[in-house]
């Protein structure tokens, strides 16, 4: 009721406390007396509500009303009875997460949350309704009973399992990852995070590297000390010409590691430093950082009237990002239109095809949608980096410059918005642009080196039939994924729970991880391993502690110090002149996003590939899709010797390995 002038509003009136009291005895009506035994307990809403406001009695004598426990996935724990009908999670699923799966069935006394029939809570973003969720009729199924919340530690961190930069918390007890919860940051993920940011936390303890390793005359990987492995590498280095060694970056690694690795081998008259994930070269390339940015921003996605997406699925690639997505085209009529495979994307598009001549046709203004994009107030053009792999990449980069520019000088855009975006798939990718490393391994294929050094390189994008038979390859993580079996030296790092490092988001905000917990066995942070290696190969690096290590990155790339900070990108126009050098024509085969289903969204990255929970989750999936039994294959296939395309790969092997225990 609106407030009117002269009236006076007592909140704490007799009548206010009794109907207050009132409220609560119907709540507690049926609500079980089961407080003891579950996980809500104290961080329950009902709990609080109850001692603030509810009587220490109940007038209600009839038995309380139980429900059916249902089943809705292998990461949310359902005890209905508890269940106050309040609707929140219906709201998040309907509302937020765009998926029409939970609902109310019956009337009255009879009146239940479910699934109607019984399947798996099918979003990417359906932890979130363990947090909304007042009571403890939803909770964490790979949680329960492990922890209680005055026993653990909360540590403010950041998400780095995707390039959206999620702000989370990360709850520890005696040296170990409990739980991961959202943290509430309005312009990146407001207050949700996605289920592998939440649950692939059980990763971080299996399959870890803990202690150096060499491989000796049979071939096989043992353990050494530090002093003995450090004095290999930093020999190997001293032995080789510049040219002879190179470096591979992962999805994973932090810009001090980062800027520590690229100073280490300029100083050995090396410049053959890549990432794993490719971006075009040709025309502006990386050198402009309007090229290879979500220049709009996450956030500045709701002030867009129209989207046009470019062989992306942001669902499964960014899902936040996509929340985003979502609640704009659901309170602002955002229009969205996609170029690509046709994908649900939990809001309504226009397909426009699958084709990349569609871009051309666009650009060329011979394409109906081209009109639409002139009339738009302002347009965003989103182009998936994985898009950005194929052989025509710059191409179809060079194309959505175009599309970009065309709409840039259309009478209706304001000069100042941005039209052009590229969404990162993984964490490291902006940072390592923005000092210089260079996208994509081709450069090592042509000229293989002698010695590689594998920093957190897990994408299989180098393989030991690339390089010579005598090279050295030398593999720096935390997990003994792809790289490791491969290697030769084996250097032990640490997640991202267990430093204080800088990553950059794919809008180019720069953030900042906590150390949470202590690197397992004989683990260390990578740059403080590469500050070693150096000493040792006699190019010293100038810098002992992490302050000087950041003034270093300072030096470099000021932005990745700003923290919290969007340094916008600019020189839009020129990243379109240059665009107009590329000699190349796109192809005839359709786009394929890079991530197709949520089956492979739960697998991305060394750590949750080592996850339980997220090896359940596929296994979910599959058999909600009624897939074929296949119980002698592994769950990632793409990965595991049980999978007759990888049997002769030694990584492949021991991931197999790591995937069986798993199950």
């Amino acid at each position: 009721m609106p407030v009117m002038k002269g009236w006076n509003i007592l909140t704490n009136s007799d009548k206010t406390r009794k109907a207050r009291e009132g409220v609560m005895e119907f709540l507690l009506a049926n609500h079980p007396l089961d407080c003891p035994i579950c996980d809500q307990g104290g961080e329950c809403d009902l709990q609080d509500q109850s001692m603030q406001f509810g009587s220490d009695r109940s007038r209600f004598s009839e038995g309380k009303r139980a429900v059916e426990d249902k089943n809705i996935g292998p990461l949310i724990k359902t005890i209905m009875t508890r269940c106050i009908q309040c609707t929140r999670c219906v709201r998040f699923a309907s509302e937020i997460a765009g998926v029409e799966d939970l609902g109310t069935t019956g009337r009255g006394n009879d009146l239940q949350i479910g699934t109607y029939v019984e399947k798996m809570f099918m979003s990417e973003l359906s932890g979130n309704v363990i947090d909304l969720c007042p009571v403890g009729a939803l909770t964490s199924k790979p949680y329960a009973f492990t922890a209680r919340p005055w026993e653990t530690r909360a540590t403010e961190s950041i998400d780095v399992l995707d390039a959206v930069g999620s702000n989370i918390v990360v709850s520890t007890r005696g040296g170990e990852v409990m739980r991961v919860l959202p943290r509430l940051h309005e312009d990146i993920n407001e207050e949700w995070i996605s289920d592998k940011t939440r649950f692939a936390y059980d990763g971080l303890k299996r399959q870890r590297l803990t202690q150096p390793m060499v491989k000796n005359v049979s071939g096989q990987l043992v353990a050494a000390s530090w002093e003995d492995v450090l004095t290999r590498v930093a020999g190997a280095l001293q032995g080789a010409q510049g040219d002879d060694i190179a470096a591979v970056v992962g999805g994973l690694v932090d810009a001090e590691a980062l800027v520590a690795l690229k100073d280490m081998l300029n100083r050995l008259n090396s410049d053959n430093l890549c990432t794993e994930e490719v971006f075009p070269m040709v025309g502006a390339g990386s050198d402009l950082r309007s090229n290879y940015l979500l220049n709009t921003g996450i956030a500045g996605i709701e002030e867009a009237d129209l989207l046009l997406l470019v062989g992306t699925n942001p669902r499964y690639e960014a899902a936040l990002f996509n929340a985003r997505i979502r609640k704009s085209w659901l309170h602002n009529e955002l229009q969205v239109a996609l170029v690509g495979s046709k994908v649900d994307l939990s809001y309504t598009y226009e397909h426009l095809g699958d084709s990349a001549k569609i871009l051309e046709e666009i650009a060329a203004g011979t394409h109906p949608f081209s009109q639409v994009l002139a009339e738009a107030k302002r347009p965003v053009v989103v182009v998936g980096s994985g898009i950005l792999q194929r052989e025509d990449g710059a191409a179809v980069m060079a194309a959505v410059a175009t599309i970009s520019q065309n709409a840039r000088n259309s009478s209706e855009v304001d000069g100042s918005w941005k039209v052009l975006n590229v969404l990162h798939r993984v964490a490291s990718q902006v940072a390592a642009l923005d000092l210089g490393y260079k996208p994509g391994v081709e450069a090592i294929r042509k000229n293989p080196p002698k010695v590689l050094f594998l920093l957190g390189a897990d994408a299989g994008c180098i393989t030991r039939q690339d390089l010579p038979e005598d090279s050295l390859i030398i593999y720096q993580g935390h997990h003994g994924d792809v790289g490791a079996p491969m290697a030769d030296i084996i250097l032990p790092g640490a997640a991202y729970t267990e430093k204080c490092s800088t990553y950059v988001n794919t809008e180019g905000r720069a953030q900042q991880t906590r150390v949470a917990v202590t690197p397992p066995g004989m683990a260390r942070e990578d740059w403080r391993i590469i500050r070693a290696i150096s000493e040792l190969a006699g190019v010293t690096l100038p810098y002992d502690t992490l302050d000087e290590v950041r003034d270093r990155l300072e030096e470099c790339a000021p932005n990745l110090v700003r923290y919290d900070d969007i340094e916008e990108a600019n020189y839009f126009k020129q990243a379109y002149e240059l665009s107009k050098t590329v000699d190349q024509v796109v192809l005839a085969e359709p786009f394929v996003p890079s991530l197709l289903t949520v089956k492979d969204f739960y697998m991305t990255d060394p750590i949750s590939r080592a996850s339980q929970t997220m090896a359940k989750c596929v296994k979910a999936v599959r058999e909600g899709a009624q897939a074929v039994d296949e119980p002698s294959i592994c769950y990632c296939v793409s990965r595991c010797s049980s999978d007759p395309r990888n049997a002769a790969s030694g990584a492949a092997a021991a991931h197999g390995a790591a995937a069986a225990a798993a199950r």
